[in-house]
Order: structure tokens, then C-alpha cells, then sequence
């Protein structure tokens, strides 16, 4: 936990002066660049701050019935996610120091295909360890396994990784329906069987599995450490990572003009409309939202987060962030938070910042077991 406060200490007075930090505080955390906006970081074992928001706007109740919903947290954990062996499909061009293929695994029937990289050299004796990546919300149809985070999968190969990038059911080649990720647990679904079928990879280190997230794949993340014990760490940037009924108050219902990308809707399934039918509001129905919602089981998640937002993020509100950060505080686990000042849903303007912030938290929790 060392680690932890001494960048909290090098970065409170940046929260103070909007972001820059005096020549003082540099010498604590010298392979930090100046930071470009606003950084926020606690740990949980901390006093939090006399001004914390409630941990949620939106009371989680206990939950007492049975689940039946697929979404249910608790029927999640009650499934198997066997996975299969990884099927080497086809060899791409290298990375600099690393290895890139397009790979297939079995998941609930569907034949899923993923980017794999794996690092050059000598390997680990228990084998490289691993990031599963999850991608944000982009049309599946014009979905295609080599574009887009071209550069976010590059960085975590250079840094010894093996990094599987899933093609989510119905994206690219994938077999199955792209239903949408908020609406049913088929993507999450996708994500878990990748897990294990990457434990079974034999040069892959089945103890040291780390998982990132953007917007969508954030959503998917959180979920994913509330019901698998197998990830050690997470991070998440721009994540859809509150609770469905803070989601709806902060991001689905305050948005003006025409929903946005990611389309909570997408899948033409319609499933607010047809949740809000059957269940009845969060206002009605408490116990029902609150068993489908990741935030309910933080007591349960399996590793240290890592959070990162725009405070200007035009697709999702850094608000859902701050709560799910509030609530990891309360629940007394370690978490962490950036957010970044003038910059937009990719976190393009600090994207190197970001990126050195988010190795060098897998290589604390991940490579380096904590």
C-alpha cells in the first residue's frame, strides 16, 4: 500500500492548483510527467475527504428474491464459462516486440474471434501475464478485429503482456446476435469465456490476469470482477460503471438531443422499455435493479480498480465514475481515480499519461502480484 500513498501525496496539490504540480511534490513520483488536468487518487484505507458524496445517489436495498433475469449478478456467478482452447486463425504483421494473431474461442456455442498478441522472449516460468481488453460500444457491423485501440493494445504488448481483445458476439466475424451490452449479459458472457480460455493457453500465467476497459468495456469489466475471482486488477476509462438506476438519473436520462454513442438501446431489442413493463421502475421495484447492478456486489470484486475520466467526456458523464469511486470507498477497497480536464471520451489529449498510469497499475497488481 506504500505505493499508494505517496502518490496521493504527490498529487493533492494538483487537485489544489488545477492540475500542476510544484517543483517540491515532483522528486515523489519522478516517472510522472506534469499533469494536464485534474488527478484525484485515495485508497480506500484512507480518511476519504469531509465533502465525499454519498457512495451512491441511489440506494442499493438487500436483495431477498430469487433472480431470474440473465442480467442477475447472482444467476451470473451461478453459470459456467468453460471457454475452450485458443484456435490460431491467422498470423499478422509483429509489434515491435511481440507477436499478433487473430484467434477463435467457443462461447456459449457462438465461435468468438480475438486479437492476440503475445511478447517475444525468454518466457516466464509461470508464464506471461495477461490483459483482457474489453472495447467500447462500436457498430457491429463495421466492427473489424485489427482496427481501433490500436495504439492502447500496442502499449500494454511493448510492456510484456499478453493481450486478448475479443470481438464480441455479432462484431466482425463473430458468430451470434450483438444484442447490446446493457441489455443482456451476452457480451459479458463473451469476455468471461475468453478469460478461461486464456487460462488454458499454456504460455499464458493463468495467476496473473489483469482486465481493462473503455466506456462499454468498462461496464462489462466491473461486472466481470464481481462475478469471476480470477482477475486480479482492473482499469477502466470512461466507464458505464454505475448502477442502472444512477445511470439512468446521470447519463440515459439527462442527456439533451438524440441518444449518443454508445447507444444504451442498441440491439433492437428495445430492453429499457421492456424492463420498465415487466419490473417496474427503480423507484418500484429497488430490490429487481439493484440485483442486475454490479455496484450491489462491490463487496465481492476481485482486485484493485484503476478509474480515468474526462471531466468534459461527451459520451459518458465522469459522474458515473465518481460514484462507483465513492462506493469502492466505502466498501473499503483499494481504488483509484484520474480525471482529466479538457480532454474527451478517448482520453486523447493525456492518452500517454493515461497509459503510463495504467501499466504501471498492472504491473503493480498483475505482473508483479500486488
Amino acid at each position: 500500500m506504500q505505493r499508494y500513498t505517496t502518490l496521493t501525496a504527490a498529487l493533492i496539490l494538483s487537485v489544489t492548483l488545477g492540475g500542476c504540480a510544484s517543483a517540491a511534490r515532483q522528486p515523489i513520483a519522478p516517472t510522472l510527467p506534469p499533469l494536464a488536468g485534474t488527478a484525484i487518487i485515495e485508497t480506500a484505507t484512507q480518511a476519504p475527504p469531509t465533502n465525499t458524496a454519498t457512495p451512491s445517489q441511489t440506494a442499493l436495498p438487500t436483495i431477498t428474491s430469487t433472480p431470474t433475469n440473465p442480467l442477475s449478478i447472482e444467476l451470473m456467478r451461478q453459470q459456467q464459462y468453460p471457454g475452450s482452447q485458443l484456435v490460431f486463425e491467422q498470423i499478422l504483421d509483429p509489434g515491435a516486440n511481440y507477436e499478433r494473431f487473430v484467434i477463435s474461442y467457443l462461447s456459449e456455442g457462438n465461435k468468438i474471434y480475438a486479437l492476440l498478441t503475445i511478447p517475444r522472449g525468454e518466457r516466464p516460468a509461470s508464464g506471461w501475464p495477461v490483459i483482457i481488453f474489453n472495447h467500447g460500444f462500436i457498430p457491429p457491423r463495421t466492427y473489424q478485429t485489427t482496427e481501433r485501440y490500436v495504439a492502447y493494445v500496442d502499449t500494454f504488448a511493448r510492456h510484456g503482456y499478453i493481450v486478448l481483445k475479443s470481438d464480441y458476439r455479432g462484431h466482425g466475424d463473430s458468430e451470434g446476435a450483438a444484442t447490446g451490452g446493457y441489455g443482456t449479459p451476452g457480451y459479458t458472457v463473451d469476455v468471461l469465456n475468453g478469460l478461461a480460455s486464456i487460462k488454458q493457453y499454456p504460455d499464458a500465467d493463468p495467476n496473473r490476469i489483469g482486465m481493462w476497459g473503455h466506456s462499454m468495456g468498462g461496464y462489462i469489466t466491473l461486472r466481470s470482477m464481481v462475478v469471476s475471482k480470477d482477475i486480479k486488477a482492473g482499469v477502466i476509462w470512461g466507464g458505464v460503471v454505475a448502477s442502472y438506476p444512477d445511470m439512468f438519473t446521470y447519463w440515459w436520462n439527462a442527456r439533451p438531443g438524440p441518444t449518443p454513442t454508445p447507444n444504451p438501446d442498441f440491439g433492437r431489442t428495445r430492453w429499457r422499455a421492456d424492463f420498465l413493463d415487466r419490473y417496474g421502475t427503480p423507484e418500484e421495484n429497488p430490490a429487481f435493479w439493484a440485483s442486475i447492478s454490479a455496484n450491489s456486489y462491490l463487496a465481492d470484486i476481485s482486485g484493485p480498480l484503476q478509474l480515468h475520466h474526462s471531466v468534459e467526456d461527451e459520451e459518458v458523464p465522469v459522474k458515473l465514475s465518481e460514484i462507483l469511486y465513492d462506493e469502492l470507498q466505502a466498501a473499503g477497497k483499494p481504488v483509484e481515480l484520474y480525471e482529466y480536464e479538457g480532454d474527451n471520451h478517448n482520453i486523447a489529449v493525456n492518452f500517454s499519461m493515461a497509459m503510463l498510469r495504467s501499466v504501471e497499475f498492472f504491473d503493480q497488481w498483475v505482473k508483479g502480484g500486488g
